[in-house]
């Protein structure tokens, strides 16, 4: 006679090497999802097992990092403690709080830093250029900072260098172009349409 079968679900277990990138995190290419270790492992090549449910870490057979497995693509998960001390403070800020904070400057403001979010690959780099582009609205004031984000805007370009050289260059201060119409073509007698050539 069988016995009862084992209650635990099977896992099926796969794996892959990556290399642990410059900000200390290793990507999960099938989901496209990157997961926090310890920075110290930052430049060493690692290998990332994975279930449905897991994502365990290891370095030369030494767990290093597991995370609850998140299939959402272009996020990142992150443990605080895998951190170097200088990058602690990013975990106190998230695009909620930065675009709470251009919402309270101005609703084009809260557009232009959500897009600056998007256009970022690394958290960092959104966080470090969306608190800079925010702190002009103390050194120039709110209408200027909202007038060159329209014009940032307008030019297609979501980082902190193109805001501050509008600013540098008071481009701001100046009416943003608008598109002009294209011009109907007279009607004439002497104007073939496209019948003629049927």
């Amino acid at each position: 006679m069988l016995g009862p079968l084992n209650p635990l679900p099977y896992q099926v277990h796969k794996q892959t090497m990556v290399t642990v990138n410059k900000t200390g995190y290793v990507r999960l290419g099938e989901d496209i999802h990157h997961y926090s270790v310890p920075y110290t492992y930052i430049g060493k090549k690692v290998k990332l097992l994975y279930t449905s449910t897991l994502v365990k870490i290891y370095y030369q057979y030494t767990l290093i990092a597991c995370h609850t497995r998140d299939r959402t693509k272009y996020q990142y998960t992150t443990d605080e403690n895998h951190l170097a001390l200088q990058h602690r403070f990013l975990g106190e800020w998230t695009p909620e709080k930065f675009i709470a904070q251009a919402t309270a400057i101005h609703e084009d403001v809260a557009l232009y830093i959500s897009k600056v979010l998007e256009h970022k690959v690394y958290p960092e780099q959104a966080y470090k250029s969306c608190s800079g582009i925010l702190s002009f609205a103390r050194r120039v004031g709110p209408q200027r900072l909202t007038d060159a984000c329209r014009w940032a805007d307008k030019l297609g370009q979501y980082n902190y260098p193109v805001i501050e050289e509008i600013l540098h260059k008071r481009l701001d201060q100046l009416p943003i172009e608008q598109e002009e119409p294209t011009p109907a073509i007279p009607s004439h007698e002497n104007i073939r349409g496209k019948d003629y050539y049927q």
